[in-house]
Order: structure tokens, then sequence, then C-alpha cells
């Protein structure tokens, strides 16, 4: 057998055999590898390499060191799971950069991190001015996590007091396309929904790329081609429109109706539908 198509043979054959291994240290990617991570990947690529090109006279010494590469750092990593000590020792710990706005040199000079690494790594976080800083943790993988103070965080719905609506997660009923009927039977949707909302909208069913279908029942679309605009769904304003104007109407019927008992009814029904809307606005308005 020529000696390159050998070398292939071996290459494909360790190749898988290093897949396989790496699937037994874990799913981290690669912005979450620790040193000991890095360490031990390029050990295992330089051997497979090595027993590839057959640099090692005896594969069978090659083999025993991914094995102790691969099953020992396994090994470890379950043990650490468990131990919280021999888990620092490995993967490390976190160390404050910042604390209560204060820079702490001396944990910078710790970490071998210089001024402009921290300001890089602030600025990877949309936090441009230190002063801004409330706390910043170095953790173990190399990134830093940041805590601005309370005046410059972005505003949420609990810090204004609005109640919000719980978040499903949306559903792709079309993709490249494809119609896919498993998502739409999720939604209690068919295709002549479907179909009846792409009329609507006037687009055909073979320019739809992506469509996805949020929890209010809103369809949304992007197309194949770019340069056609696609109108924004208006379910829910149509519906709290209509809840509106029913309570104006209940409202004006019961100032227009001289009977006692009409106007009761109209007044309770106005009071019910702005209960239903107040319920409801999170929803619909938000």
């Amino acid at each position: 057998m020529p000696e390159w198509l050998a070398v292939i043979g071996r290459s494909l054959g360790f190749l898988a055999l290093v897949w396989l291994l790496l699937r037994l240290t874990g799913k981290r990617q690669i912005s979450q590898l620790t040193l000991f991570d890095l360490v031990t990947v390029i050990v295992i690529g330089v051997t497979a390499a090595a027993l590839s090109l057959h640099m090692i006279a005896n594969p069978v010494d090659g083999l025993a060191v991914l094995a102790v590469w691969t099953l020992l750092p396994a090994i470890l990593y379950l043990l650490a799971i468990k131990y919280k000590s021999l888990r620092d020792l490995i993967m490390g710990k976190e160390t404050i950069l910042i604390n209560h706005g204060k820079v702490l040199e001396d944990k910078l000079m710790e970490a071998r991190f210089t001024p402009e690494d921290l300001l890089s790594k602030l600025r990877q976080k949309n936090a441009f001015k230190v002063a801004d800083v409330e706390f910043a943790v170095l953790e173990p993988n190399g990134e830093v996590s940041v805590m601005l103070k309370k005046q410059h965080r972005p505003v949420t719905a609990a810090a204004l007091g609005w109640q919000v609506n719980q978040e499903s997660v949306p559903q792709t009923v079309m993709l490249d396309g494809v119609i896919i009927d498993e998502h739409l039977t999720a939604l209690g949707l068919n295709r002549n929904w479907l179909q009846a909302e792409l009329e609507k909208a006037g687009v055909a069913p073979e320019n739809v790329f992506i469509a996805q279908v949020d929890a209010a029942g809103q369809l949304y679309l992007d197309l194949f081609d770019d340069a056609i605009h696609v109108p924004q769904p208006k379910t829910k304003d149509l519906a709290y429109a209509t809840l509106k104007k029913c309570q104006a109407d209940c409202e004006m019927y019961a100032l227009g109706t001289r009977l006692p008992k009409a106007k009761a009814i109209y007044s309770r029904c106005a009071e019910q539908l702005d209960a239903v809307i107040s319920e409801l606005k999170p929803l619909l308005k938000r």
C-alpha cells in the first residue's frame, strides 16, 4: 500500500477516535475552556497527529497516552463536580477585579491583567466608564462578568412596576419555504390558517425563508426577496382596539338609553370590559 494512502487511512481512523475521546471530556465551547482543558486538547491533538504520521514507533504507546489524557481529566472533572476543593484546584476560582466601584490593583496583578486588559473586557460588556461599574469578576474561563451601578442599569419592566405576561418560545412554522406541520399543530393551528395569513400579507409561500408564530398568534416573516416590504403583525393592536371600542360603545349606550335596566346592563358590561382590558394590557401593549 502506498505510504500516502496509509497516512490518510490512519488520519481518518485517529480523527474518529479523537472525536470520540473529546466527546467524553464534555461539551465545552472554546471560550469556556480552562487552562487545564486547553493543555489536554493540545496534547490529544499532537499525539493523534504523531500517530497518523507514524512518528511514534509503537502505536500502543500513543494509544496509552491518549487514554491517560482523556480518561484522567474526565475522572477529575467528575470528582470536581462533587468536591469544591478539587474544583477550585482544577478550574480555578473567581477573582474580584472591581468591588463597589473600586479597582483592586492587587487582584489585577494576581490575575496578570493590565489596565488595558480590564478596560477592554469592560467595553465588551458595554461598560465604557469604570465609574459606572459596581462589581467586575474574572471567571475561571477568562471571561469578565460585570454588574453596573443601579443608576446605570437598563430599565426593566420590574423597575417601572409594569406587569408583563409570561413569554413563550416562538415556533418556527416555515423554514426555507417548507411548512413544519409539527410546530403548527403544537400551536393549535393548521396549513389553512398559515395560507390565509400569507395571503393577507401578500406573500407567496415559496418566497418565505423563515416564518415564526409568537405566543399571541402573530406571524413574523422573513423573505428570500429582501426588496419586498412585509407589514408588521397587527393582531394584538387590533384586539386591543376592538376591546376599547366595545367598552366605549357600552358607555355610549348607557348614556344614550332612558331605560334604567338597559343603562345598568350597559354600565356593567363597560366595567367588565375595562377589567378585561386592564388584565390583557400587559400582553397586548408590551
